[in-house]
């Protein structure tokens, strides 16, 4: 049914655009267009190119038109939106329903008078004007006008095409500097029927006219034979013929006749006048240019104005004429043009014992090959030795050459990637490693591992197990579109990592887990699970939520809700400590500031966990102090199991110590290679049990990046 109103409507508005160059009658101030019901949307551009004399031309075509309509709740329904870089709406369909009150609103827009981003004008257009909750009417034709000066700053094609196929029945009107490829690619088709391009916006009340015409009742210059040669325009029961601006209508009353002013004299022409209808423009003989006053004539300065290809010197011969000429030393060559250097090194004029450099007309300087220097007598070379004078960067042995050195080492070493440095070929059995169960060797160094179900601890060699002993953690994770679905499995392969490291019981360890996106759920709270075996199943069952990142939020729920006595935060008399952990991929769409600094005010320490685009400087402002101590940075999801590892032992003294959470620096060197040697040990752990797959080999512990 809507689609039969639409085709219907069509017709009518096709009828009323045929052409800008037609005027049409409009209705006097009793006269009331009687249509079927339409929910019709102007869509006005209010970028800054249009001026605001022009805007208000926008105004009034836009209050012309109402006059003429049949407005109310039943019968016609009007919205406008304006746009520029932003989209506002001034009115919805469901606003008003009386005429008065929508042209007071009219009269009350400000221009918004920045960019020009059709394409989201068009979205808001199709996903908000014309909906339910705006007062769009089912089976009632959608409409929409877009008038413009501008071409768009972003893609229309593709949105206009979307709009069309929901039912909307696009008009483009394009004014003054108006794109017509864009309106092309906005308006439905025929492109003939629903395009029109007014050269300035004085001219828009043209379209105004012709939209009121249709609705309006009989119109004697459609009926009838006028004979009118240029315009017809109607009035009740008769009509009479217009000219075209530049014409006058001769004594028949129906022909036009071009107003030709050059021939009349009626100009100011200092030169030449160039006569169009009803105006003129101004012109100037060959060799002048026309004046800024688009009336008198200079000569032209082909030289001055750079409108010459001469080399070097341009000379002024006349209006519009000029000739080429050379600076001192240089020769004009044959095409008069360009000019040539008296070059004593192409002579061979010189007595440089490897390299001439040509200086300037008759001046010459001596220079040498790579890896040779000057001499002082400025003439001759002698080669470069770096190794001789120290100029290298070799470990043990360099190898000169002119200008250049490569580097080897002793026997029984190897040169390094690097080209430099050189390593013994097996560490483990010449240094003493102190490695409490294994040691394994990596070029240039060593590293300790332990055995299955243990960890290394801090100084690298031995071993041991970690137990939290009695925290109250709250983790909460970023489940965002931007997340993925593979990727949010090993965001929770990560959160039971952590967990696997906690003595989690009702009076050791108290884990919460909170999921969060555009909004804010609590998957299990702190008293919900009293093992790690129930948490882990819990974790393995959480859904993926997608949608935006609401930080803000989710810091603000942890903090009012999660460390609650009644989700299970046990009192804060007892001294327990309070841990956040925020994990995250992405920029926050919501402000974090006030809530991270609550959380860390309110003795819970912070730690943030960033991948991918997480922004640093809102994983800084969660974290706790010292800041660079608390928060970890990896560029994708397949290393957060390694941050997980390296997370497990810093939190582990600190929760033993029921203190403060210490977390290392991963930026100092002596940190970076102590994980590393935790990360291998982990990683071959698993390789023992067939966990990891043969892209393993492959492998670089230093793929993980810590940022400072």
């Amino acid at each position: 049914m809507k689609m039969r109103q639409l085709r219907a409507l069509s017709g009518f508005i096709l009828l009323t655009l045929v052409v800008l160059t037609t005027a049409r009658p409009k209705a006097g101030p009793d006269q009331k267009c009687k249509s079927g019901p339409v929910d019709l949307v102007f869509l006005i551009d209010s970028s800054r190119s249009v001026r605001p004399h022009e805007f208000e031309t926008m105004r009034k075509f836009m209050i012309d038109i109402l006059n003429t309509l049949d407005i109310g709740l039943d019968t016609t329904r009007v919205g406008v939106v304006q746009y520029s870089s932003q989209v506002r709406s001034e009115f919805s369909l469901k606003t008003h329903s009386k005429l008065e009150n929508l042209v007071k609103a009219i009269n009350e827009i400000i221009p918004l008078a920045q960019g020009t981003m059709t394409g989201l004008a068009i979205r808001y257009l199709m996903n908000e004007a014309f909906t339910l909750q705006q007062g769009d009417r089912p089976k009632v034709p959608n409409v929409a006008v877009i008038v413009t000066d501008g071409r768009p700053q972003d893609r229309v094609a593709e949105v206009a095409a979307e709009a069309r196929e929901k039912g909307i029945e696009i008009y483009a009107v394009g004014v003054a500097r108006a794109d017509m490829t864009s309106l092309r690619a906005m308006a439905s088709p025929p492109f003939e029927d629903h395009v029109f391009l007014v050269e300035r916006f004085d001219l828009i009340h043209q379209f105004g006219l012709q939209f009121q015409d249709k609705l309006c009742g009989v119109d004697l210059c459609l009926e009838s034979e006028h004979g009118c040669e240029h315009l017809c325009e109607s009035s009740p029961g008769s009509f009479h013929c217009l000219c075209l601006p530049g014409y006058t209508l001769n004594e028949d009353g129906k022909t036009c006749a071009a107003i030709d002013l050059c021939a009349n004299g009626k100009h100011n022409c200092e030169q030449i006048c160039i006569s169009s209808p009803g105006s003129f423009t101004c012109d100037c003989n060959q060799g002048y240019n026309l004046n800024t006053d688009k009336k008198t004539c200079s000569p032209i300065d082909l030289c001055a104005e750079g409108k010459h290809d001469c080399k070097q010197v341009c000379v002024n011969m006349g209006p519009g004429i000029f000739t080429c000429d050379c600076n001192e030393g240089y020769r004009l060559n044959e095409d008069e043009k360009t000019c040539s250097a008296i070059d004593l090194c192409a002579e061979g004029k010189h007595d440089c014992k490897q390299v001439c450099v040509n200086m300037g007309p008759g001046i010459f300087t001596c220079d040498c090959n790579k890896g040779y220097r000057l001499n002082e007598d400025e003439k001759t070379c002698s080669a470069i030795n770096l190794c001789a004078e120290g100029k290298h960067d070799c470990e043990q042995i360099c190898i000169s050459a002119p200008g250049v050195f490569t580097c080897d080492c002793n026997k029984g070493f190897k040169l390094n990637k690097d080209k430099k440095t050189c390593t013994n070929m097996d560490m483990c059995k010449t240094v003493e490693h102190g490695c409490e169960h294994q040691c394994v060797n990596t070029p240039g160094s060593y590293y300790c591992i332990c055995p299955e179900g243990q960890l290394l601890q801090e100084d690298g060699k031995s071993c041991g197990t970690c137990r939290s002993a009695n925290i109250d953690l709250v983790l909460l994770i970023d489940g965002s579109k931007s997340v993925r679905p593979q990727n949010f499995e090993l965001v929770k392969k990560f959160v039971n990592q952590v967990v696997d490291s906690l003595d989690v019981s009702l009076h050791g360890t108290r884990v919460g887990l909170v999921q969060y996106s555009s909004r804010v759920r609590t998957e299990f709270p702190l008293n919900k699970y009293n093992t790690a075996e129930e948490i882990k199943a819990a974790v393995l069952k959480v859904e993926y939520m997608e949608k935006g990142t609401m930080t803000g939020l989710a810091l603000k729920h942890m903090l009012e809700n999660s460390f609650s006595e009644a989700e299970g935060a046990r009192p804060a008399s007892r001294n327990i400590p309070r841990v956040g952990l925020v994990f995250t991929d992405g920029r926050s769409q919501d402000d974090i500031s006030e809530f991270a600094k609550k959380a860390k005010e309110a003795g819970i320490t912070m730690y943030a966990v960033g991948v991918g685009k997480a922004v640093e400087d809102e994983l800084r402002e969660i974290a706790s102090e010292p800041v660079d101590k608390h928060f970890y940075y990896t560029t994708d999801f397949s290393a957060i199991s390694t941050i997980a590892e390296n997370l497990k032992l810093n939190v582990c003294p600190a929760a033993e110590s029921q203190g403060e959470i210490e977390v290392k620096d991963p930026c100092a060197c002596e940190n970076l290679v102590e994980f590393q040697h935790a990360t291998i040990n982990s990683l071959e752990q698993l390789t023992q049990k067939h966990i990891l797959s043969e892209k393993l080999t492959c492998w670089s512990p230093f793929a993980l990046h810590f940022r400072d």
